[in-house]
């Protein structure tokens, strides 16, 4: 499993979340919500730094990155985080 983030979509992240290098954006499976990979489950995203990191990307100095912990809410597919520039916002999708 790879987290694939854009350049587009990590400058978003960095502006809205006010992020500065050296900073951490978590992606975690949240209980609730829909999905197209686990169902009765969501994602989700918290500030906070690893404590047992599964994989992650760094961008503009800003790692992005999910726990060990929650890669099996990905079922072995790849986190892809492109920019949607219609909707002006990050979209995330699920593939290999």
């Amino acid at each position: 499993m790879q987290i694939k983030i854009s350049d587009e979509a990590a400058k978003w992240y960095s502006e809205e979340m006010e992020l500065k290098e050296g900073d951490f954006v978590r992606f975690l499976a949240r209980y609730g919500g829909c999905s197209t990979v686990q169902s009765g489950f969501s994602l989700g995203i918290s500030l906070e730094g690893p404590v047992n990191l599964g994989v992650s990307a760094v961008k503009n100095g800003i790692t992005f990155f999910v726990e060990e912990s929650d890669l099996w809410y990905f079922d072995n597919k790849d986190l892809v985080i492109n920019f949607n520039e219609k909707f002006e916002e990050p979209e995330i999708s699920y593939g290999n």
